[in-house]
């Protein structure tokens, strides 16, 4: 994929065009974004993933102007029957547990990696939905099966319906309707207000974008600085408060001016290295989600294993780098040189050849081998100017 290269996908448009004129911007209907498009994954082994442990999934059901949501894991048996209409399944980060839909969710990497996030898999039987609502982050619908209608508009006012287990909008006004059909594609920017409903029974492919929030953000920062600070405590680095000048001072519980200077100074020292926070930024943007578990080598391959190899990432895998440090699942590691070219190219591309891993440190290679024992990534036989 190159910058200027006219996309399918994106109606012809360069990646580089869609980002000035759409993204964050305005819609962009898309007829056959993917020609010949099919479900990537069946009926049958989608609603079967309500019932597990591992994904993220809701069945939504609305009578009349009642709506009712169960969070799963459910029971399958539970689920209305495929005649029944009005009811929806949405199965959460589907890319994370199937390799062609892993696949697809590439096609959307013009968008950096620090900001993609899932591919989410709606299915609705006749008039199934989740009703008018927003989302505050960027969103491709991609129609896989079937057809839906989706009506969409800018929005004045978000109040939301009161009762209701759903982020419905009070007063939504549609400006335009549009009825998708397998491989049609509508780009929304973060605040659009949308409403999808089936059309008979259908499937959509939700592409979702993260978006951090700025107190959410620094939350998440600021404890990762805290347990930072509490390694460096007893370390030379960890001074001590000293107030030889302090008076004399009865029955004051006054805060001295000279202790919350010394504590104000301690945060602002923290805060000054960016080197600190941009690993607690890379540490937090790829730490797996709670319910991603990957799954290390058995014992017999543990004894077989041999470096240098062919490496591919392991599709729950986030790996992603800053000018000096690489990321991965939540943890940073310092990289320089030949080897940080390689791992940034591992990050950029999922995979290295034999060839490229020879070309890593004893230090880089160890590394490698603890990683492939937490599952993190698998042995390939990848072949140079020959990968998939």
């Amino acid at each position: 994929m190159q910058k200027n290269t006219p996309l399918i996908l994106l109606a012809g448009l360069t990646p580089a065009q869609f980002m000035k004129r759409h993204w964050q911007k305005k819609p962009l209907l898309i007829r056959q974004a993917i020609p010949g498009m099919k479900p990537l994954i069946d009926r049958s082994a989608l609603l079967d993933m309500v019932e597990s442990e591992e994904v993220e999934s809701r069945h939504i059901v609305r009578k009349g102007e009642k709506w009712t949501l169960k969070k799963g894991p459910i029971s399958r048996k539970s689920l209305p029957s495929l005649k029944t209409p009005d009811w929806t399944v949405l199965i959460q980060g589907v890319d994370l547990h199937n390799d062609a839909v892993h696949a697809l969710l590439q096609q959307f990497r013009f968008v950096p990696d620090a900001r993609l996030d899932d591919l989410m898999i709606s299915y609705a039987t006749e008039g199934g939905g989740v009703g008018p609502h927003f989302d505050s982050y960027d969103v491709f619908l991609l129609q896989a099966h079937g057809q839906r209608k989706w009506r969409i508009g800018r929005q004045k006012k978000f109040e939301l319906q009161e009762g209701v287990p759903l982020k419905i909008l009070k007063a939504f006004k549609p400006e335009a309707e549009f009825v998708l059909n397998p491989g049609d594609m509508l780009y929304l920017p973060p605040g659009y207000a949308h409403d999808g409903t089936a059309v008979g029974e259908c499937m959509t492919y939700s592409i979702g974008f993260k978006v951090p929030r700025s107190a959410e953000l620094a939350s998440e920062l600021l404890m990762g600085l805290s347990e930072e600070m509490t390694e460096n405590a007893g370390s030379s680095l960890d001074v001590i408060y000293q107030d030889p000048s302090q008076t004399a001072a009865i029955k004051d519980a006054g805060i001295p001016a000279a202790l919350q200077k010394f504590a104000s100074q301690a945060v602002a020292k923290a805060l000054k290295d960016p080197q600190i926070l941009n690993c607690l930024l890379g540490e937090t943007l790829t730490e797996p989600k709670p319910s991603v578990w990957f799954d290390p080598p058995d014992q017999d391959d543990l004894s077989a294993f041999a470096w240098p190899c062919g490496v591919r990432l392991d599709r729950r895998t986030k790996m992603l780098f800053d000018a000096k440090h690489i990321f991965v699942n939540g943890e940073s590691f310092r990289a320089a040189g030949r080897d940080a070219k390689l791992l940034q190219k591992l990050a950029n591309e999922k995979y290295l050849t034999a060839k490229e891993a020879s070309g890593l440190s004893e230090a880089a290679a160890q590394l490698m081998k603890a990683w492939w024992e937490e599952g993190w990534w698998h042995p390939s036989d990848l072949i140079e100017n020959d990968v998939t």
